[in-house]
């Protein structure tokens, strides 16, 4: 059915039509050109198949066009895109194809605007079907710069995708949010303790503000671990939603996907399609796989939030409590003392337990804590010292 359209929405729609036409001829000649120059035998195939690809939409849009009695001259590249196509060619592949995935909202804006002003049911189609060409396009892209060994088999490559080793999560997951926590009470009670201490000369007051302190910044991680990790994981299921209704509802072109996947990562071509032809016929495994490549994640790997709630709240209350623990059996300096030196080793341990999560040098991570927890407490005590005339 064809919507009737007024002058204004069909001049509107054809210079809609212009537009991605003109971006598609930009983004061939850049592909072409980054193939020309591009030594890895693999990534050329695949940058001139994209290439091939964004010929394919410009040409069907000048069709289009032709249709309704535009006819379009020859395409040629302005000064602007000739200098910035040679200045990503000259940056590289990688740089260049990271600024063209940037640059796909843009292109994604120009297919929704279009979208919205077709006038019939076979424009909005077509225009759908180019536009979800091109998100598989950025998801291709995000994966150029990645290793392009050469795997042996099959069955080995298949293996490496849907087992990879659990310790691949985000940000270390919960161990990651409760060395977080642990070193953020430790930082803020150290911090309340030194200024309260010197302002009152380690008196009852250091107990009283330390344990506020312990139990405010224990219940803050706590609720911001889990109102983050809930949002993350909702954000992350409507991706992988949306990953399985584009694998119903576009079988080939998932295919297609995975296929240029595994070609940049160096599968040969006729394995790359026996391996991806293998994973589309199993439903479940080809969504672990494209949302594993495409998204960087599995629904297996999603964090609870219930989980994360309770490391961060703990481990933040440990760490918290730790400053504070000389003054329940002393005052005065001795304590202040005491919770100097037991504070001090606490932020060298756990800066060198950061190393689990950042696989850095333990000393070195453990010192660099050591030397920030330390300049904190001397601000603060220092703070403490000069508002103390204000307290007594």
């Amino acid at each position: 059915m064809v919507n009737p359209q007024s002058p204004k929405e069909k001049e509107a729609f054809v210079q809609g039509l212009k537009r991605v036409w003109r971006n598609e001829q930009v983004g061939l000649r850049l592909y072409r050109l980054l193939a020309e120059h591009e030594k890895n035998p693999t990534r050329r195939k695949v940058l001139l198949k994209l290439s091939e690809q964004e010929q394919g939409h410009a040409l069907r849009w000048e069709k289009r066009l032709s249709e309704l009695g535009i006819e379009l001259p020859k395409f040629h590249p302005s000064l602007g895109d000739r200098l910035w196509s040679w200045i990503l060619v000259q940056s590289g592949t990688d740089n260049a194809l990271k600024q063209i995935e940037n640059a796909e909202d843009s292109d994604q804006e120009a297919y929704g605007d279009l979208l919205e002003l077709a006038p019939g049911e076979a424009d909005r189609t077509a225009i759908a079907s180019v536009q979800h060409d091109e998100e598989i396009h950025g998801g291709v892209m995000h994966k150029v710069g990645e290793s392009t060994g050469s795997i042996s088999t099959v069955q080995s490559r298949l293996d490496m995708i849907l087992h990879r080793e659990t310790w691949h999560k985000r940000g270390g997951g919960w161990i990651g949010q409760a060395i977080y926590g642990a070193n953020d009470g430790l930082g803020s009670v150290f911090g309340i303790v030194s200024g309260v201490a010197g302002a009152t000369a380690g008196g009852p007051a250091v107990l009283i503000a330390g344990l506020a302190g312990m139990v405010a910044s224990a219940l803050s991680m706590g609720s911001g671990a889990y109102l983050a990790s809930k949002a993350e994981r909702e954000v992350n299921q409507a991706e992988i939603n949306r990953e399985s209704k584009e694998l119903k509802m576009h079988p080939e072109e998932e295919q297609e996907e995975l296929n240029l996947f595994y070609q940049l990562k160096g599968v040969p071509e006729e394995e790359a399609r026996v391996l991806a032809a293998r994973l589309i016929s199993q439903p479940e495994q080809a969504l672990k796989a494209l949302t594993s490549e495409e998204l960087g994640f599995t629904e297996q790997i999603l964090a609870n939030p219930w989980t994360e709630a309770l490391s961060a709240s703990l481990s933040t209350a440990v760490g918290a409590f730790i400053p504070i623990i000389p003054f329940f059996f002393a005052r005065g300096y001795p304590a202040i003392i005491a919770s100097f030196a037991i504070s001090t080793l606490a932020h060298f341990s756990i800066g060198a337990a950061k190393t689990v999560v950042t696989g850095l040098s333990p000393w070195r991570s453990g010192t660099e804590m050591t030397l920030v927890g330390l300049g904190e407490a001397v601000i603060t005590y220092l703070l403490g010292l000069l508002i103390s005339p204000m307290v007594k």
